[in-house]
């Protein structure tokens, strides 16, 4: 898995707290990229906890993920069906990918792991954690991907770069409301 920014400092504090999204971004294999990104949603755990749980609202949090489904319930979580489209300049793609996501709560956060069952990648996985965090919540949402068509690395990771920011604010303001 990706490993975490580290927790905010005093430097980037007022920045997280004013809606900008902190990015950090990896290779993952010659054909992927990885990247971990944190926003600060002015609402507390519990009620962000509950949101980002409704699985099938991920079309909502997400504009480029057209249908989100629970297939079914399995030991601490769920599986998941889900398609995406993207479109850039004259290339589109549709990927489909069935996931676990499985949930674990401890005293000071809550978080959901996605593992790849099958799919369009030769590998994902993901990890979206919830700290309580000022007089909010701090959402790190990590992810690792190998599409299953050869695309070079450097553009994964600058597409993943773009696109998570902009999909993170989107889920912040319909968790949040503004």
């Amino acid at each position: 898995m990706v490993s975490a920014i580290d927790r905010p400092t005093s430097d980037n504090l007022a920045a997280l707290r004013s809606g900008e999204v902190q990015i950090q971004t990896r290779a993952h294999s010659a054909w992927g990229g990885a990247v971990t990104a944190q926003l600060f949603l002015p609402i507390d755990r519990a009620s962000a906890w509950q949101q980002v749980t409704n699985y099938p609202r991920w079309v909502e949090y997400f504009p480029d993920i057209v249908r989100s489904d629970v297939l079914g319930s399995i030991s601490q979580g769920k599986r998941l069906y889900q398609v995406g489209r993207k479109a850039v300049l004259m290339f589109a793609a549709e990927v489909e990918i069935v996931l676990r996501a499985i949930d674990s709560t401890t005293a000071d956060q809550q978080q959901i792991l996605f593992q790849l069952e099958r799919g369009s990648f030769r590998d994902f996985s993901a990890q979206l954690r919830l700290q309580d965090f000022h007089t909010g919540t701090l959402l790190t949402y990590s992810v690792q991907a190998t599409p299953a068509i050869p695309v070079p690395s450097l553009l994964i990771q600058e597409g993943m770069k773009l696109d998570l920011p902009a999909n993170l604010r989107s889920m912040r303001h319909v968790l949040c409301n503004r």
